[in-house]
C-alpha cells in the first residue's frame, strides 16, 4: 500500500508480566486528566475555588463512564453482546471499545449536579468551566479508536487514508485503506474547544451558555463524520441513530443558548457562588466562613478578626466589568 496512508498500530495492548496496559483506556484517562485541568484553570480564573472542578469530577466521572457505556449496550448490545452466539458478560469489557457521548454527558451531569450540589456550587456555572475540556477529552478518547482499529470510515484513495488489518471475532479479515474518521472527530473536537474558549472570552457566556455552544458546535461534527462510517448502526429513514440524536440535541442546545442568552445575559461569578473560594484562614475544613467578625480592609483583601482577636485575611474576587473576577481579565481561557 502507498506509503502515505496511516499505518494502523500492530497493537493496542502492551503487557507488563501479567498485567494489561490498555491503549484505549490510557487515552480516556488522560482525557479526563486534560478536562479537569483545563476546567480547573478556567475556573480559577474567574474566581473559583482551586479544587472545585476536582472535587466534583469525582463524582461526575465515574457516571459518565457508566452512561457512556450504557447507550453503547442499549444501542448497540443487541448484536453484539446479546444475539445468538454472543457473550453477554462482553457487555462489561469496557477496555475493548464502546463508549457513547450522548449517554456519557447525560449521565455525567447527573453525577456533576450530585459533586456540584454538595460543592454548593451552581451546575450551570461547573458546565461552562469544564465545557472545552471534554471537547479536548473526546479528542484524545477518540485516539483509543484508533488502537482498537474500530469506527473507521468508508474506503477511500486519499493520501490520509487509514490502513486497516484486522481480524474480526467471527474469523473475518478486514483489509483496506478507510476514512480515519477517529482522526477528523479528534480534530473537529479540538476546533469545538477553541470556538468555545474563544466565544466565553469574547461574548461573556454563562448561566450554561458556553456548555451550549459546545455541544451544539459538536453534534454539527459528529453528524457529517456519522454519515462516513460503516460500522454497524441501526437506521431510521436513511439516517443513523447517531445522526437523529444529533439533530434533537442540536436543536435542544440551541434552543437552550437562545433563551437563556435573552432571560439570563452575562456570567455568573464563581467566587460569588463558590463557598470554597472564600475559605478564612483557620475556618472550618468545609470553606464555611467565620461570622459576625469586625471587617476591615488591608492590601485588597477583608480583615476579620477570630475570637482571639488575631487578624485572618478572607479572599475576596476583584470585579470586572460588575461581574466577575480580575483574574479573567487577563487569562485567555
Amino acid at each position: 500500500m502507498d506509503i502515505a496512508y496511516i499505518p494502523s498500530p500492530s497493537r493496542g495492548v502492551l503487557y507488563i508480566g501479567p498485567i494489561p496496559l490498555r491503549a484505549y483506556a490510557f487515552c480516556i484517562i488522560l482525557g479526563v486528566v486534560v478536562a479537569v485541568w483545563l476546567g480547573s484553570k478556567r475556573w480559577v480564573a474567574r474566581g473559583g475555588a482551586k479544587h472545585t472542578v476536582g472535587d466534583i469530577a469525582v463524582w461526575a466521572v465515574p457516571f459518565g463512564l457508566v452512561g457512556g457505556r450504557l447507550y453503547h449496550v442499549i444501542t448497540d448490545g443487541g448484536r453484539l453482546y446479546f444475539a445468538d452466539g454472543k457473550n453477554p458478560w462482553d457487555a462489561l469489557k469496557i477496555w475493548e471499545g464502546g463508549l457513547g457521548i450522548w449517554g456519557a454527558v447525560a449521565l455525567g451531569a447527573v453525577g456533576a449536579w450530585i459533586g456540584a450540589r454538595r460543592r454548593g456550587v451552581p451546575l450551570p456555572a461547573y458546565a461552562d468551566a469544564i465545557a472545552p475540556g471534554i471537547a479536548l477529552a473526546q479528542a484524545l478518547g477518540r485516539w483509543g479508536n484508533y488502537f482498537n482499529q474500530e469506527l473507521y470510515g468508508r474506503s477511500t484513495t486519499l493520501p490520509w487514508g487509514l490502513e486497516i488489518d484486522k481480524t474480526l471475532p467471527d474469523g473475518e479479515v478486514v483489509k483496506g485503506v478507510y476514512h480515519p474518521t477517529f482522526l477528523y472527530e479528534s480534530l473537529w473536537c479540538v476546533g469545538v474547544a477553541l470556538l468555545v474558549i474563544w466565544a466565553d472570552r469574547r461574548f461573556r457566556l454563562g448561566h450554561g451558555r458556553a456548555f451550549a455552544l459546545y455541544v451544539a458546535a459538536y453534534t454539527v461534527g459528529r453528524f457529517w463524520i456519522e454519515w462516513l462510517r460503516i460500522d454497524d448502526a441501526h437506521v431510521y429513514f436513511g439516517l443513523r441513530l447517531n445522526d437523529w440524536v444529533s439533530i434533537a440535541v442540536f436543536l435542544g442546545a440551541v434552543a437552550y443558548f437562545v433563551i437563556v442568552g435573552r432571560t439570563r445575559p452575562g456570567r455568573e461569578d464563581p467566587a460569588g457562588v463558590d463557598p470554597a473560594a472564600h475559605v478564612v484562614e483557620g475556618a472550618p475544613a468545609d470553606g464555611t466562613p467565620a461570622e459576625d467578625a469586625p471587617v476591615g480592609e488591608k492590601n485588597g483583601k477583608s480583615v476579620e478578626e477570630k475570637a482571639d482577636g488575631k487578624p485572618v485575611l478572607r479572599k475576596q474576587a476583584e470585579p470586572v466589568d460588575g461581574e466577575t473576577a480580575g483574574e479573567d481579565a487577563k487569562n485567555p481561557i
